[in-house]
């Protein structure tokens, strides 16, 4: 399951992938900005979740000048886009339903300075603990959660696993029933992971998302809508590789 809310990474073009030639770091105005030149015959502007990181992709020749006033020409679309992604990060784990050993959860999703002022003490960044915790939570809410939606869905899994994902929240495979689930959830508010199990196991019998789909969600959680909108507000925070 995929979502079109924040935080994604943008660019104004689709660059073709071609080989890297340099990397170099500039600053812009106060703004750190990582240069990749290849064998492009454009610039390209990327910022990239979850943290923001700035990223223009230049011709190899392409005088530095030309690429610093590239970026202040777009100043107002980075300062909207770093924005977002800072109150997307607040939102994450903004729930008193949070652990409170995750650092974040500690922040209200009041606004985005006030998030701002915390990020250096409060930010979250994935750890052994972390994953450990995640993992130890999913696999507690789980038989519960299945207790509860099966008898409701009409199918169950045939296997739940949970592992790092970098774009999406949860997925399955109508054929094998498998259903995969972001490790991520289990540090946030529960609601997001009894709505992404109920989303999968949904799919179970609809493949797309089309009115068959929302109609089934609306019987089962008529809310979905709304935690959707929810969860499209908040961030992914990319973790290591771990075994499942």
């Amino acid at each position: 399951m995929s979502f079109r809310g924040m935080p994604r990474a943008r660019s104004f073009a689709k660059p073709a992938q071609r080989a890297l030639i340099s990397r170099e770091t500039l600053h812009v105005d106060g703004l750190q900005v990582t240069v990749l030149r290849k064998n492009n015959r454009n610039m390209y502007l990327r910022i990239k979740p979850p943290y923001g990181a700035i990223e223009v992709t230049a011709p190899a020749r392409m005088p530095e000048r030309t690429i610093v006033d590239f970026v202040r020409d777009r100043r107002g679309w980075i300062d909207d886009a770093l924005q977002k992604m800072a109150a997307a990060r607040s939102r994450t784990f903004a729930s008193t339903d949070v652990d409170p050993a995750v650092p974040s959860s500690s922040i209200a999703a009041t606004g985005v300075e006030e998030a701002s002022a915390h990020e250096e003490m409060s930010g979250f960044t994935w750890n052994e603990q972390y994953i450990a915790r995640a993992r130890q939570s999913i696999e507690r809410q789980i038989p519960g959660l299945l207790d509860t939606w099966t008898p409701v869905i009409g199918r169950s899994p045939s296997k739940i696993t949970v592992r790092a994902m970098t774009s999406r929240w949860g997925s399955c495979t109508p054929k094998t029933a498998r259903i995969r689930l972001n490790l991520q959830l289990g540090l946030m508010d529960p609601k997001f992971l009894e709505y992404v199990l109920v989303h999968e196991m949904t799919h179970l019998w609809e493949h797309g998302h089309g009115a068959g789909f929302q109609n089934r969600m609306t019987d089962a959680l008529p809310n979905w809508k709304e935690l959707r909108r929810e969860l499209n507000k908040c961030t992914i925070f990319e973790v290591p590789q771990t075994r499942n």
